[in-house]
């Protein structure tokens, strides 16, 4: 990839994200990973001098509902192009009447309430146990919530992720559940990517948009697609700006963050125990992890 100051930047979000002010298209990539094609090619480029590489998550022309993303495939391919911080662009639904449609949270907690998804690149030949007590990145999210603070939209710093399977919205029970529980915001995809970044030791925050109030205000109406569009549409301008001005505020060198080394006595299997096929579908993460 070509180089820039500092470490590569990733986006994940939608597909026209990377239209930002100053960026520098200089090729899209089509990436092969042990864990099949990520969602799409992704965008490679600089801003100001920084990489930056951007893909879209649920694929040109949104073809990947939340339950069958290649999530690992996503964030392979995003270490792969020398990415080590992802930011997650999402949106999602205020469980909250302060956080109105139009707001933007920063989140530092979730609540995993998927079924079916593979969750880990850890589970045929390899164990390993990362922490995830803080499942996102402390100083990504600094940056971004600065930039966003800078940036006039109103926002939030901090609150829970409540992440659910779909593709369907909650149901009203559900809704009351989760608002009972604390939560700020609701969504679909940001785990188990948020446990795959932290196994691959990148930094990952989130960009969290409103766009709805779920199905729980009496006084609003249900969320539908149509009411999600609306608000992104307005809402997606507001992340273009945060994002420039975070990536432009980042610090060259991030390789003292914990998230950089979550793998270190992480690895429980035996080196010799390691099967040569899994040993090599995990080089990329694990080789600097074993002894020589």
């Amino acid at each position: 990839m070509s180089g820039g100051k500092g470490e590569a930047t990733g986006v994940i979000g939608g597909s026209g994200l990377y239209e930002l002010e100053g960026f520098e298209v200089q090729e899209r990539r089509a990436v092969e990973t042990p864990f099949g094609p990520p969602s799409d090619e992704l965008v490679v480029g600089t801003l100001e001098g920084r990489t930056v590489v951007f893909l879209p998550r649920h694929g040109r022309g949104h073809r990947y509902s939340p339950s069958n993303l290649p999530y690992r495939a996503n964030i392979h391919a995003l270490k792969q192009l020398g990415v080590t911080r992802v930011i997650s662009v999402s949106a999602v639904g205020s469980m909250k009447e302060s956080i109105a449609p139009g707001h933007v949270v920063f989140p530092d907690q979730f609540i995993d309430r998927t079924l079916n998804r593979p969750r880990t690149f850890f589970d045929d030949g390899v164990v390993a146990h990362v922490g995830f007590g803080d499942p996102v990145c402390a100083n990504l999210r600094e940056v971004l919530q600065s930039a966003g603070q800078a940036s006039g939209v109103p926002t939030h710093a901090g609150g829970t992720y409540v992440c659910i399977e779909g593709p369907q919205f909650s149901t009203r029970a559900e809704s009351q559940l989760f608002r009972s529980w604390g939560v700020s915001v609701i969504g679909m995809t940001n785990l188990p990517e948020a446990r795959l970044a932290r196994e691959a030791e990148l930094c990952y925050a989130t960009i969290a948009l409103s766009t709805d109030y779920d199905c729980w205000h009496e006084e609003e109406a249900d969320v539908s697609v149509e009411g999600v569009l609306a608000t992104l549409r307005k809402n997606v301008e507001n992340a273009k700006g945060i994002i420039r001005a975070a990536i432009l505020s980042l610090p060259a060198d991030s390789s003292a963050c914990g998230c950089r080394s979550a793998l270190e006595h992480a690895i429980m299997t035996a080196p010799d125990a390691i099967p040569g096929d899994a040993r090599e579908r995990l080089k990329l993460l694990i080789e600097h992890r074993l002894p020589r």
